[in-house]
């Protein structure tokens, strides 16, 4: 027979509840009040950068070598879910922190992880993510902004689209061609800083959800930058590229996560509440069933995507079909769940009155943004365990 040890296999540790617990607490007194402003207002939600950076929480998978909290990838997936209950726009600050410098941490030289990291672990710097462009979203290998050296520098040129947190974040991890022969294999990675001469952002986009993420075009115009700004070697960024999105798409799922649980705890009270035919609608066994599917498919979501953070800790070699799925479950669970909790809220629920609406419209991007649904099928198809 196994040890008693075994029977923690599928629940996180005392810390993990700790940090929810934190989590919780601070984001319904810091970030949830602001929820609705951040949205009406489409503003970057500064209460939220404040509130995480003051608790080291905007960036917790910095390893502590750098300055960072060292958090594993389900304490880094517990911070994010928590956020996004209460504002999914604020719940990016965490993600696209890991997704900007996980490359840096996966494949960077020491001297690139000392110097970008550190800012980054004490909140003096966020940092974005440059893969996407007007030509190449999910064909992400025909990019064509090119790097190209001169002497001990490269001069990168080109135009990337759907940035998150552009314009606000210091740092760049920026990918370009160096070789156009080679297609996927001729892509490096590189860091840019905002302040670097021939960095310019476009307008932010006008959203149907997450309006308080600033989403902008980034445009390099002869950017020169030191060699030793390149993340690993020549050739090598496409591959660290996917390699930074099966960690990452998990902090999709979480926040998928998020949101539907924030969508159903809201849903559930208002039900008690909500009178019709001389009772609570809640009473009604519609209503229960309805609540019930929206419990038990977070349940699962929540199920595959701790067991895909745990994957990616371990660096598994099944991570690329967890991942991928823990994205593509979770998603398409938030956008039902959230969808009726607008229905279970009846008119109210289409009012901005009320957060659910705002909820359904945030839920929406997790489908489609780090690789749309369709394309982590084909991910989780070409990599069957």
């Amino acid at each position: 027979m196994a040890g008693s040890a075994d029977f923690d296999l599928y629940r996180p540790s005392e810390e993990h509840d700790m940090l929810r617990d934190a989590v919780r607490s601070l984001v319904e007194a810091k970030i949830a009040p602001f929820a609705a402003a951040v949205d009406e207002e489409a503003r970057f939600p500064q209460e939220a950068l404040d509130a995480l950076v003051a608790n080291d929480l905007h960036a917790v998978h910095v390893p502590e070598e750098y300055g960072g909290a060292g958090a594993d990838a389900l304490a880094t997936v517990i911070v994010i879910e928590e956020v996004a209950r209460a504002c999914v726009s604020s719940s990016l600050i965490p993600a696209v922190n890991k997704l900007g410098s996980l490359p840096v941490i996966l494949s960077g030289s020491e001297e690139l992880k000392k110097k970008y990291l550190a800012p980054l672990a004490k909140g003096d710097a966020m940092f974005s993510y440059c893969l996407s462009e007007p030509e190449a979203g999910s064909d992400a290998a025909g990019m064509k902004t090119k790097a190209v050296r001169d002497g001990d520098h490269w001069i990168l040129n080109g135009v990337k689209r759907w940035i998150t947190n552009a314009g606000v974040s210091e740092y760049y991890t920026v990918m370009a061609v160096t070789d156009p022969e080679k297609r996927s294999k001729g892509i490096s990675a590189f860091v840019v800083e905002k302040s670097d001469p021939g960095v310019s952002f476009g307008a932010p986009e006008k959203k149907l959800g997450i309006k308080g993420s600033p989403t902008r075009e980034v445009y390099f115009d002869n950017v020169r930058i030191p060699a030793d700004r390149m993340i690993g070697e020549e050739g090598t960024g496409f591959a660290t590229a996917m390699k930074t999105l099966d960690h990452t798409r998990i902090t999709i799922a979480a926040q998928a996560l998020g949101v539907a649980q924030g969508a159903l705890d809201y849903a559930k009270g208002y039900v008690q509440e909500r009178k019709q035919f001389g009772k609570p609608i809640g009473d009604f066994q519609g209503i229960q069933f309805m609540l019930a599917d929206m419990a038990m498919k977070i349940a699962a979501a929540r199920a595959l995507t701790y067991q895909a953070a745990a994957a990616s800790e371990r660096g598994d070699s099944d991570l690329t079909f967890q991942g991928a799925a823990a994205k593509c479950f979770a998603s398409d669970v938030a956008m039902e769940v959230t969808t009726d909790a607008v229905q279970l809220l009846g008119g109210y629920g289409y009012t901005r009155d009320y957060p659910v609406e705002r909820m359904m419209r945030d839920a929406k991007i997790t489908q489609i943004y780090e690789g749309t649904n369709q394309v982590q099928r084909i991910v989780m198809a070409r990599n069957l365990p």
